[in-house]
């Protein structure tokens, strides 16, 4: 069973930056893709970037691209998203999910393609 536990949240002003975590447990990290998420208040969780297997991939969501990045360090079990410039509108819980699919999924930056999730990370940017 994969377990993911994010880490890295908290609050910060407009402007500010954070760097999210997550680590995967067990001996089959390589052979996922991995995404963040995020939901905000009454709203649905949303895509916000994902990284292919072996890093050499990866993919945005329009409101987040330029500001955030993300990274894997496939040697520590751990994915990461470095989150800049942020912005009140980025406050949410940040979630990190595990996809089995294959990264050419036309799915694979939606919820359902993604068998595993952590328990969520909140950020809340002030203004």
């Amino acid at each position: 069973q994969v377990q993911l536990v994010e880490s890295g949240g908290g609050l910060v002003q407009a402007g500010g930056s954070l760097l999210l975590s997550c680590a995967h447990s067990g001996r089959t990290f390589i052979t996922y893709v991995m995404g963040w998420f995020r939901q905000a208040p009454g709203k649905e969780r949303e895509f916000v970037a994902l990284i292919s297997r072996n890093g050499g991939y990866t993919y945005y969501a329009d409101s987040v691209k330029g500001r955030f990045t993300i990274s894997r360090d496939n040697a520590k079990n751990t994915v990461y998203l470095r989150m800049n410039s942020l912005a009140p509108w980025d406050t949410a819980v940040y979630y990190c999910a595990a996809s089995a699919r294959q990264i050419w999924d036309m799915a694979i930056a939606t919820t359902p393609a993604y068998e595993y999730w952590g328990q969520g990370t909140q950020v809340t940017v002030s203004s």
